[in-house]
């Protein structure tokens, strides 16, 4: 009965039809259930009904059977249905993965190249290694040897000269005369008061004596007699004054005459005869005539402080003169100032030149040869590649793709490219025109060179000397 009952209730329960399949009435299906008693015995999960399939549902109260469908459909339909919608859902994951795999790719070279794009490229030179350095090459003046003006310690009126300009003279020779009728008339006047002062001294020795003798007997008191040899003290005081006035003015007398205080030359007169010559050097360009001693030379020579090891005394130098081509004189560094001067960074040195001839003459311009030491290396460089910095002289160079601002010493200036003393190597790629904005980090890249232009295994510049840029350096 129970049984009969429901299968009945099963067939009673209506089945919703969708697109051909029977689908279950669940609101009513819910309510038979609810007013079903409690069965004694649990029912199958799936029992047989008129519908083709039916689901039964336990409760509390009662079985309910939901029809699924009168028709069963084929076993391998679904089951191709659910390979398709896999195949679909995995072409579509496939074709959003490409999708954003490409954008992703896209923006990721497109930030490479805008960074690419950001870094400057700059053109190289590679230094010029230079044999090694023999000697420098420095402007000098000859000066005499000794060069003094000739000043009258006379004054008075100029009575004769007796040499001109480029005169050969000896010490001791007479050059001018100068005609001081004043200090005539006082060396006089200083004479005749000596002799007054002789004549009083020799009264006052007698007195002094005579008053002496006088004291042994009592004749004369003793204070008389103090005062008459202290007379006598005062008097040969007064004489040996009078007696130095003379001194003085005969040697006012004697420079009316003008000497040559040393051998040498007349390079220079100022006077003639007839004018007027104050005595002294207090007034300027007043010097009689102008001596030099040219027998031998002094050459002055500032050498730069990167070279200042050149300046060894006793060392050798060669001078050259453009008034004698072809020609060679030789001199010895005799001293130098042993100071840097901190306006010019230079090393003031003396180069002593023998002139027996007579060849060379004080004032000339000479160009000097001092040997270095042998640890002086340099390389030359383009001037346009060095970078005036508040720090110091520097240098672009690339090192591992960045560029290194490196401190240098600069030697001697050849105009278009200079001479490197120190921190460069032959093989630094040293950068061309750089910018003021440089700074050490920086990432650069190296224009690539023309055919045939690039350096060879090993970083080292090209043979010749040729540059990156296809130049060369100076």
């Amino acid at each position: 009965m129970t049984g009969v009952r429901r299968r009945s209730d099963a067939r009673s329960c209506p089945a919703v039809r969708f697109r051909g399949r029977a689908v279950f009435n669940l609101p009513r299906m819910l309510a038979a259930s609810i007013e079903q008693p409690r069965l004694e015995q649990p029912l199958p999960l799936m029992r047989r009904t008129g519908c083709d399939r039916a689901l039964a549902i336990g409760t509390h109260s009662g079985e309910a059977l939901m029809c699924l469908d009168h028709s069963r459909p084929p076993r391998g339909r679904g089951r191709l249905a659910f390979v398709g919608l896999a195949a679909a859902v995995l072409v579509l994951g496939v074709v959003i993965y490409a999708g954003i795999r490409a954008r992703v790719t896209a923006n990721t070279t497109l930030i490479q190249a805008t960074e690419q794009a950001a870094i400057p490229t700059v053109d190289v030179a590679y230094p010029k290694a230079d044999a090694l350095t023999s000697e420098i090459v420095l402007p000098g003046n000859t000066q005499a040897f000794i060069s003094a003006p000739i000043y009258a310690r006379t004054s008075g009126y100029l009575k004769r000269w007796y040499f001109d300009i480029g005169a050969h003279v000896k010490k001791g020779q007479l050059l001018a005369e100068i005609e001081a009728p004043e200090v005539d008339q006082q060396l006089q006047q200083a004479q005749a008061d000596l002799k007054t002062a002789q004549a009083n001294l020799a009264l006052a020795k007698i007195t002094a004596d005579r008053w002496q003798g006088l004291l042994k007997t009592n004749s004369v008191s003793q204070q008389e007699t103090d005062q008459t040899v202290g007379n006598y003290h005062a008097l040969q005081a007064t004489l040996d004054a009078q007696a130095a006035n003379v001194r003085r003015l005969e040697q006012l007398q004697s420079f009316e005459k003008i000497y040559a205080p040393f051998d040498g030359v007349i390079t220079a007169r100022n006077t003639d005869i007839g004018a007027l010559i104050n005595a002294g050097a207090s007034t300027p360009g007043q010097g009689l005539f102008t001596l030099a001693a040219i027998e031998k030379l002094r050459v002055y020579v500032t050498i730069p402080e990167v070279y200042a090891r050149a300046a060894r005394p006793g060392a050798t130098a060669s001078l050259l003169l453009d008034a004698f081509p072809g020609e060679v004189f030789h001199g010895t560094l005799v001293r130098q100032a042993n100071a840097i001067d901190p306006t010019s960074r230079t090393l003031l040195v003396e180069v002593d030149v023998d002139n027996a001839k007579g060849q060379l003459m004080p004032g000339a311009y000479v160009s000097v040869h001092l040997t270095l030491p042998d640890s002086v290396r340099a390389v030359t460089i383009p001037a346009n590649t060095l970078l005036f910095r508040k720090e110091g002289l520097r240098v672009g160079v690339v090192r591992q793709g960045k560029a290194a601002l490196v401190p240098v010493t600069i030697g001697r200036d050849y105009g278009a490219a200079v001479e490197v003393v120190t921190g460069l190597q032959p093989t630094d790629p040293v950068i061309l025109n750089p910018a003021d904005s440089l700074s050490t980090g920086t990432p650069v890249k190296v224009n690539t060179p023309p055919a045939g232009g690039a350096p060879p295994a090993g970083g080292a510049p090209p043979a010749g000397g040729a540059t990156p840029t296809g130049g060369t350096t100076p």
